[in-house]
């Protein structure tokens, strides 16, 4: 073999071994991250947002009109911690006496949730949140509403009561949301999106008063009976059972026989926060599983 030959060999073996090199380097260099898996959830909606950014991770029919059932009542809380004022010396603090008409209301409706709130106790503003959010209390959410909306009758001030919570959805860009209860017992025009509770979810949780109330799992109150004597409630306890799991801080589950099983959730883990929801789960059960997918997804899209 010639020398100049030789030498051609020795090249072409040199630009070989750098070319696969190259190759190699390159398909390492440019190979994705494991891809998260989407998750399939039995809820015929599902949303999930960074609560960050409010980027979306997740959706499922997420602009779907569907029932709320008790999520409504986010927005309950919502509207009263908007409207606490110590200019106006409505506070946490402020007492609520029990209306006849809350027991009516109760009677009314079939004895849906209840916070078992009796008539003629003084009841504070902070107390009633908690009997509204923890075991659902409809009783305690009528009391919010009739409080707050404004009117010479239980009646008309539940009303403008509603009509402030509509108002509230237009501010929070809900726009495929409207209220017609104050408590999720729909009168036939009471709905929301996945998306949209995300949102109302995401936006209430950055009050801490909201935030300390639905992370509780357990409340006691003292009310004060009309003889002035002190009551001590039976416990009330948060209907959430995923409190805890992997960050959960919150927010609200709701369950009907039209609405199915429903939750608006947020958790924060290692300083990453995910906020959805779920309409119309299949079954309590379903319910916790979908929002554990959910919430497990959305902490690795956002890592």
């Amino acid at each position: 073999m010639s020398s100049i030959s030789g030498a051609r060999i020795r090249r072409a073996i040199t630009v070989g071994l750098t070319t696969g090199a190259m190759i190699t380097a390159g398909a390492i260099a440019a190979a994705p991250a494991q891809a998260v898996t989407v998750p399939t959830i039995t809820a015929k909606g599902g949303f999930v947002m960074n609560g960050a950014t409010g980027a979306t991770l997740y959706t499922k029919y997420g602009d779907t009109k569907r029932l709320t059932a008790s999520t409504t009542k986010i927005m309950t809380a919502k509207v009263v911690l908007s409207r606490l004022s110590p200019a106006t010396s409505v506070t946490l603090d402020t007492k609520v006496t029990i209306r006849r008409e809350v027991s009516d209301y109760m009677v009314a409706e079939g004895y849906p949730s209840s916070a078992r709130l009796i008539v003629g106790d003084k009841v504070t503003v902070r107390q009633l949140l908690y009997g509204m959010m923890l075991p659902s209390g409809c009783d305690a959410a009528m009391a919010l509403a009739d409080k707050f909306g404004t009117g010479t009758t239980v009646k008309a001030r539940t009303a403008n009561f509603i009509a402030r919570m509509n108002n509230m959805a237009k501010t929070l860009g809900m726009t495929n949301t409207h209220f017609d209860s104050f408590d999720g017992l729909s009168n036939g025009a009471n709905y929301s999106t996945p998306r949209d509770l995300t949102k109302l979810g995401r936006s209430t949780m950055t009050s801490a008063t909201f935030r300390a109330v639905v992370k509780t799992k357990s409340y006691t109150a003292k009310t004060i009976t009309s003889s002035g004597s002190t009551r001590t409630m039976a416990p009330w306890n948060n209907t959430n059972t995923l409190l805890g799991w992997n960050g959960t801080l919150g927010v609200k589950t709701g369950s009907g026989p039209d609405a199915k099983y429903c939750l608006v959730f947020s958790a924060t883990l290692n300083g990453e926060q995910v906020v959805g929801a779920v309409l119309s789960s299949s079954s309590e059960a379903n319910r916790t599983a979908d929002v554990k997918k959910l919430i497990t997804y959305g902490y690795a899209r956002i890592s």
